[in-house]
């Protein structure tokens, strides 16, 4: 019995479905920027609004988590904000080394519901930038942000999270 002709199909669907196993991460993220799910909203500065919408208000709320094992706590000082788009909002977070050693703290942000992710701008955010504490540091943060004016009108709230995560492992990692 001759398989050759099987055997190529079989390769063929192998390597057809290695290809999309590659692609699906960069596929996914294409998705998520077209349709705005997955509440990734942009890690890099925001211009300052020049127009505010006084006529509608938004609800934004704030959690925080630690990646499990992360020796950090991390809060911010109000619950939530009602803002109005496109007005500057500042809400102060602490955040405490809760270790005794020398640690880097690295927040990730997600907003939900995903689609309002392009319309939270942050000004200012300990997000931005990596963050060095000293053991049983308790250090205070400002975000600085505005929500766009161009906000679809169903959205009424949305929630800006953190995930904090130590990432001292791969400073060191990183300088040997």
């Amino acid at each position: 019995m001759n398989h050759a002709p099987l055997l190529k199909r079989l390769i063929l669907i192998c390597l057809g479905m290695f290809a999309f196993a590659f692609a699906l991460v960069p596929l996914y993220d294409v998705f998520c920027d077209i349709t705005g799910l997955n509440g990734k909203p942009s890690l890099e500065q925001a211009k300052q609004s020049t127009t505010v919408n006084s006529a509608r208000n938004v609800e934004v709320s704030f959690t925080t988590h630690a990646q499990s094992g992360a020796p950090f706590v991390v809060k911010s000082q109000q619950y939530s904000v009602t803002v109005q788009p496109g007005a500057m909002s500042e809400v102060l977070f602490t955040a405490k080394n809760t270790s005794d050693e020398n640690k880097v703290m690295q927040a990730i942000p997600s907003v939900s519901p995903g689609k309002a992710a392009k319309y939270l701008h942050k000004i200012a955010c300990f997000c931005f930038d990596q963050q060095p504490m000293q053991a049983g540091e308790e250090v205070e943060f400002k975000l600085l942000f505005y929500v766009d004016t161009e906000l679809p009108d169903e959205v009424q709230e949305l929630t800006l999270s953190y995930t904090v995560f130590d990432i001292s492992g791969q400073i060191v990692a990183k300088q040997n």
